[in-house]
């Protein structure tokens, strides 16, 4: 599980992270799964472009399944949309180029980020996943954005409750895409 904050649990407790939650929800329906928490908070789309090699050295085996989800921080900072899409690609890249399949999880921009800034960053992961041939979570935020019980007090990270929501939300996405057992 590559991102940032939403990822890395940022104040939750540590099993109350999505890789967390997402690795007990597959494994209560019978997936033997083990969910690496790599969610780095306040990443931007170039900091994980620029460590997703490390960190798949790092690792002990090659994941069968790798979940990028970043580009929340690009937004946050009103990052060009450009950029954030050629870095999502760059990781996508690394990924195919290691033979790791991938779920791209997506954003979306607010409405006051402006029409043409919502309408380009929006575009981002549609195209990434349809270029890339890899499944999409459409907004990973969609199951909290709008229910304010569901986030911390800072509107932009999750609660506990909020990252069940997500979770629910997203894990047959996950479990869809994990290949088959040999």
């Amino acid at each position: 599980a590559f991102g940032d904050s939403l990822l890395a649990g940022y104040g939750l407790a540590e099993d109350e992270g999505y890789p967390e939650k997402l690795e007990a929800a597959l494994r209560a329906q019978g997936i033997n799964a083990v969910v690496t928490d790599a969610g780095v908070s306040g990443d931007t789309t170039a900091a994980g472009r620029q460590r997703i090699a490390f960190v798949l050295d790092a690792l002990e085996q090659k994941p069968d399944l790798a979940l990028v989800e970043l580009g929340g921080n690009d937004l946050l900072r009103g990052l060009s949309p450009a950029e954030a899409r050629a870095n999502l690609a760059a990781i996508l890249e690394e990924l195919r180029g290691r033979d790791i399949p991938a779920v791209l999880f997506g954003m979306r921009a607010p409405p006051n980020a402006g029409a043409d800034y919502q309408a380009e960053f929006d575009a981002i992961y549609p195209s990434l996943a349809e270029e890339y041939g890899v499944p999409l979570v459409p907004f990973f935020m969609e199951a909290v954005y709008d229910q304010p019980h569901l986030m911390q007090n800072d509107r932009v990270h999750p609660t506990a409750e909020g990252i069940d929501a997500m979770v629910a939300a997203t894990m047959n996405y996950v479990a869809e895409a994990l290949p088959e057992e040999d």
